[in-house]
């Protein structure tokens, strides 16, 4: 009874809080009113919440959470350098397509927001068949090893983490 009425403890709890926080008042019409949209809103967004994904292998989350982390400094720091010797050494930009062998939804979107955060990625697509992921690389030597580093940095450890 208790999980259909309070699908999503947690988020009522935020929004009742969030709520008395914005309208500056602990006055009683806006408690009940901050009450009713705590059990109402997550009700309402259930359907849109997606089903929770499986993950095992927590050292190799914390690592791959370490690992991007750095790669986002070492990349601002290259992509910096790029910006500033642009006249002399103008930047390499290319599009790469990516083979990919994860299929879990929730692995592709984990996939998606480390490539989103990394600087020097411009742009990026998913295939729509999930086969392969279109990326737009700041500055690129070679395609080759490209493709071989993100697989093996990024994409081989969320599939051990998430299949």
């Amino acid at each position: 009874m208790r999980k259909k009425l309070l699908p999503s403890p947690g988020l009522s709890f935020g929004i009742f809080c969030g709520w008395l926080l914005l309208a500056r008042s602990q006055s009683a019409g806006h408690i009940v009113l901050a009450a009713l949209l705590a059990v109402v809103m997550p009700l309402l967004m259930s359907p849109l919440r997606p089903t929770p994904g499986s993950m095992r292998h927590l050292g190799v989350l914390v690592r791959l959470i370490l690992r991007v982390g750095g790669e986002v400094v070492r990349s601002a720091i290259d992509v910096g350098q790029g910006v500033l010797q642009s006249r002399r050494q103008p930047p390499r930009g290319r599009f790469v397509v990516i083979p990919l062998e994860l299929r879990d939804e929730h692995a592709l979107a984990a996939l998606a927001m480390i490539s989103a955060v990394i600087p020097g990625t411009v742009w990026s697509e998913l295939a729509p068949d999930r086969s392969a992921l279109l990326m737009h690389v700041f500055d690129l030597d070679d395609e080759v090893e490209f493709v071989r580093t993100f697989k093996a940095r990024f994409e081989h450890p969320l599939k051990e983490i998430f299949e």
